[in-house]
């Protein structure tokens, strides 16, 4: 029961954090002050951006998690498919994301929720996960990077949460069509 209640706070919590990400008026993100009544009026809103508002809000790919880069398992080197010879799973599961835009490029910030689990032949320490990141617009990847992400496991009988975080920078021009893809790569079949 203690690991479902962890879960329900760690869920709570995550989405408390993820929440704030659109948190604000319209006002703040045009540098407008809500002390100023005027201010946050349409009417006082300039026509014409200025230097300072850099941010313009739009379009902002979704995060696309797949059903066969969402899991990640390692096993004992020579031992895969082995259920006793696993030495962790790692998986994501929900995400958001946030954007903003300059005139040349768009910043994805993305978050996902991670869990890693310890296995039979799991030991307790820094595993660095294969994640994968790949924006596609139109059929055109248009950006693709592979970074070690690296989650600790403290205790091998406590599933470890984790959160991805990467900021995903983009060419600005790209369509509504564009989607991010996140997942770990998986290990080369032989």
């Amino acid at each position: 029961m203690s690991v479902n209640v962890s879960r329900g706070v760690v869920a709570v919590s995550l989405m408390m954090v993820l929440s704030g990400c659109n948190a604000g008026g319209l006002g703040s993100s045009l540098g407008l002050s809500s002390s100023d009544p005027a201010a946050a009026t349409p009417a006082a809103t300039p026509a014409v951006a200025t230097d300072q508002q850099a941010f313009v809000q739009g379009f902002c790919p979704q995060i696309s998690l797949t059903d066969s880069t969402a899991v990640y398992r390692s096993y004992v080197r020579g031992k895969d498919g082995d259920a006793e010879q696993v030495v962790f799973q790692a998986s994501f599961a929900d995400s958001t994301r946030s954007c903003s835009r300059t005139d040349t490029t768009l910043t994805v910030n993305a978050l996902i929720q991670g869990r890693l689990v310890s296995g039979p032949q799991g030991k307790a320490g820094t595993i660095n996960l294969p994640v994968r990141v790949t924006v596609v617009d139109g059929g055109q990847e248009v950006f693709n990077e592979l970074e070690q992400y690296p989650v600790t496991i403290a205790d091998v009988n406590t599933p470890t949460q984790f959160i991805y975080s990467k900021a995903i920078n983009v060419p600005g021009n790209i369509s509504g069509l564009a989607r991010v893809y996140i997942g770990f790569e998986q290990p080369k079949k032989k």
